[in-house]
């Protein structure tokens, strides 16, 4: 009896130690550290930093993982921000937006063995891999809803900084109007700048006193000063990169989504479950549904307004519909 006690007792040892070890395993092992250098409008641009910061807080949340993140109001440079995230270790290092590339770029090529991922460009260098939107695809059908709907046959588009992102948003904005009304007229500007909302509302007033009646900014916090100068003049505009309907709820139509969010939490899934991630270059339109229309909402379409918009989604979808 007292040799199967001991027996007992023994047992219970093993399995309490084999149960504080494995503990022990779990709360030491490391979790996967991402570092996410910001675009230059940064937090509070309610548009593409914003959305992509969501898709960063949804992987903390659901993955486990650590992050930290640099603004360049607070780095001065893209580079600053950059070195300090690699000097912390990060497992993965994630640009948001066009203007990071350059110094991504030059602290990639400084440090070979660290793993960065570039939103909205494309680089060549082995260790960034590269996420890219088809911008066009989802403009085309904003243009396509502006020209449906216009009494004044003339729109306005304001774009950011003058680069090959903000063209795909102009040239797709332009040929869905086109394809849908040859003659209407349409007004572009550049502002040369993502953070100013006070001279994304003087540009959209220019365009409204030209007669445009409806405004499709893709500037981030300088165009939601034109979506806002849009709803003071009673036109109606749309949001872009996420649903900007609250901010102008009398009149953003819909809002062409770009599901940066999406794509930032899908890399980080991959680096969390496999190490690495495993394409070099991604490229998300309709088809892959990396941008999409938001809600239609304020003006009401016909019947037939509502097939021509589901058939031309359908036709870019399948690769039917080249934009020039």
């Amino acid at each position: 009896m007292k040799r199967r006690w001991l027996f007992l007792m023994s047992l219970l040892v093993v399995v309490v130690l084999s149960a504080c070890s494995q503990k022990s395993e779990d709360e030491t092992k490391e979790r996967v550290k991402i570092g996410v250098m910001l675009s230059d409008a940064g937090l509070g641009d309610q548009s593409f930093s914003d959305i992509a910061f969501e898709g960063l807080e949804k992987a903390r949340d659901e993955l486990d993982i650590t992050f930290d993140y640099r603004e360049l109001e607070f780095t001065g440079t893209y580079k600053q921000g950059l070195e300090e995230l690699v000097e912390e270790g990060q497992d993965l290092i994630i640009g948001i937006g066009f203007t990071v590339q350059e110094d991504m770029e030059t602290v990639a090529a400084a440090y070979p063995d660290e793993h960065f991922l570039l939103i909205d460009a494309v680089s060549d260098l082995p260790n960034i891999h590269n996420i890219t939107f088809k911008e066009n695809e989802g403009s085309y059908l904003i243009g396509a809803l502006a020209a449906m709907k216009s009494e004044s046959n003339t729109i306005g588009f304001i774009g950011g900084l003058e680069n090959e992102v903000i063209e795909r948003f102009e040239t797709g904005f332009k040929a869905g109007a086109k394809h849908v009304n040859p003659d209407i007229e349409l007004l572009s500007v550049y502002a040369g700048d993502f953070g100013d909302d006070q001279l994304g509302a003087s540009i959209a007033r220019e365009m409204i006193e030209q007669g445009a009646d409806y405004i499709y900014p893709a500037a981030g916090f300088t165009g939601v000063g034109s979506i806002l100068a849009a709803q003071e003049a009673g036109v109606h505009a749309f949001g872009v990169d996420s649903d900007q309907f609250f901010l102008a709820e009398d009149t953003i139509v819909s809002s062409m989504l770009k599901q940066v969010d999406t794509a930032v939490y899908q890399a980080i899934k991959e680096v969390a479950e496999t190490g690495v991630l495993s394409e070099k270059d991604k490229v998300l339109g309709i088809k892959e549904n990396g941008v999409s229309l938001a809600p239609i909402r304020v003006v009401n379409l016909t019947a037939q307004e509502q097939k021509q918009i589901e058939q031309l989604q359908q036709e870019l979808a399948d690769g039917q519909v080249m934009i020039k």
